[in-house]
């Protein structure tokens, strides 16, 4: 694999389920990012199982603290490749699109380059982390007393720190590849679920068990018939978002 000389060229990132607090509270996954030219730790966050939504907080936070990295290299889960045979939606096929997970789509939108590893040997800088973390972070952990996952991402922020100051070293390449987001970025816009939806015609959007009734606008009174697409927040809020801005809704009345 190509050697990346220069921090923010490319970030491995991996999920490592393990008993993190070692019986004094539930099993964990830690998601996280180690950078492949500096071994810094740019971000890492626990969660109750490995799943989409951390990784997109995981690249939201190193977004918002650095810039948006050229690579990401990271192994075959279904978070970031489609299961193979998977028809593209209605909306891919007319833009001409290979189907995409969420995560996916992200990395598209930002403009990321998706490395996926051929085998798990291939990411021995991550899993070298783990094993590293597995003794270290564990310990610590004990030591603070961690036992609930709220506790555990509240000493993780020290620890990356102390860990990056002893171990990360001097990219072969001065400066930084992290290209900045540009004017207007809204990153509520972007790190989020995002579902094509046709508007009723009495104006609502229906979208798993969710009735969103579109307010009329300056714009148009009506998007009946309109596509737009529903944006679930990661704190699982939606909004409907249709040709650049946000809609205004409320909870439709009962059928």
């Amino acid at each position: 694999r190509e050697r990346y000389l220069q921090e923010g060229m490319l970030l491995q990132i991996d999920s490592s389920p393990h008993d993190w607090l070692e019986g004094r509270g539930p099993e964990l996954s830690l998601v996280g990012a180690i950078d492949d030219a500096t071994g810094k730790v740019p971000y890492a966050i626990f969660r109750e199982q490995e799943d989409s939504a951390g990784y997109f907080i995981l690249l939201r936070e190193v977004v918002a603290r650095y810039g948006i990295p050229l690579a990401l290299y990271h192994d075959r889960h279904s978070i970031f490749q489609v299961t193979p045979g998977k028809v593209p939606s209605l909306p891919e096929q007319l833009e001409g699109k290979l189907p995409l997970t969420q995560f996916g789509r992200l990395m598209a939108e930002l403009g990321i380059e998706s490395i996926a590893a051929l085998s798990p040997q291939a990411k021995g800088r991550v899993e070298r982390l783990w094993g590293t973390f597995q003794d270290r972070l564990v310990s610590e952990l004990r030591l603070a007393g961690v036992t609930v996952i709220t506790e555990a991402n509240s000493f993780l922020p020290g620890f990356l720190e102390r860990y990056n100051a002893r171990f990360a070293i001097t990219a072969a390449a001065p400066g930084s590849a992290y290209r900045p987001v540009g004017d207007g970025f809204t990153p509520e816009a972007v790190f989020c679920f995002k579902h094509h939806r046709t508007v009723g015609l009495d104006n609502v959007v229906r979208f798993q068990g969710h009735r969103l009734q579109i307010l009329p606008s300056f714009e148009r009174l009506s998007y009946a018939r309109c596509i737009v697409e529903v944006h679930e927040t990661l704190n699982g809020a939606f909004k409907v978002w249709y040709r650049g801005h946000y809609l205004d809704i409320c909870p439709a009345p009962a059928e």
